[in-house]
């Protein structure tokens, strides 16, 4: 049986952070867009500068002692922005334990509810989401690219979260 850890991020997984998130996208993502020059290359480096900014805010999925997945929140909201595992382990519930682990942290921070985003046409997330307890809130364009219109789905999950001192034990 494997050993899965769920801890925060490190800087020595910034590197590996950035392959899983290119692996996830290019199989889940960049199938329902228009193939253009540069296309890929982009997105590699702009997935390597969202690790890098956000690292700090991401927590990690390791089986047997190796990163396969991660999540991060947003800086000041309640809002997670990046979900990714790698493709040959996803259905086998990492995604879901690193979104309660992430959803944890946010009750405890005392947010109400959480809200994220996922391409309109990436069914297999949108399902996956509801399956969560997320509630779609909204449709609306993506943004990142005029000239290939994506929409978005904006979706919602209500929290329950502690009201208490967190506290630390003696």
């Amino acid at each position: 049986m494997p050993c899965i850890t769920i801890r925060k991020a490190e800087n020595a997984d910034a590197r590996r952070l950035a392959v899983i998130a290119y692996s996830a996208w290019e199989q889940g993502i960049y199938p329902l867009l228009t193939p253009r020059p540069g296309l890929r290359e982009a997105e590699r480096y702009r997935l390597t500068q969202v690790v890098a900014e956000t690292l700090n805010r991401i927590i990690v999925a390791e089986v047997d002692g190796i990163v396969v997945g991660w999540c991060s929140r947003a800086a000041r909201r309640a809002y997670i922005p990046y979900l990714f595992v790698m493709p040959e382990l996803q259905r086998n519930g990492l995604g879901s334990m690193l979104l309660r682990r992430m959803e944890s942290m946010l009750e405890l921070a005392g947010a109400e509810r959480v809200h994220l985003e996922t391409p309109a046409d990436n069914v297999p997330a949108v399902r996956f989401y509801e399956k969560q307890g997320y509630r779609i809130l909204a449709l609306r364009p993506d943004g990142r690219d005029a000239a290939q219109p994506f929409m978005s789905v904006h979706l919602e999950k209500r929290l329950m979260p502690f009201a208490g001192d967190v506290g630390h034990e003696d």
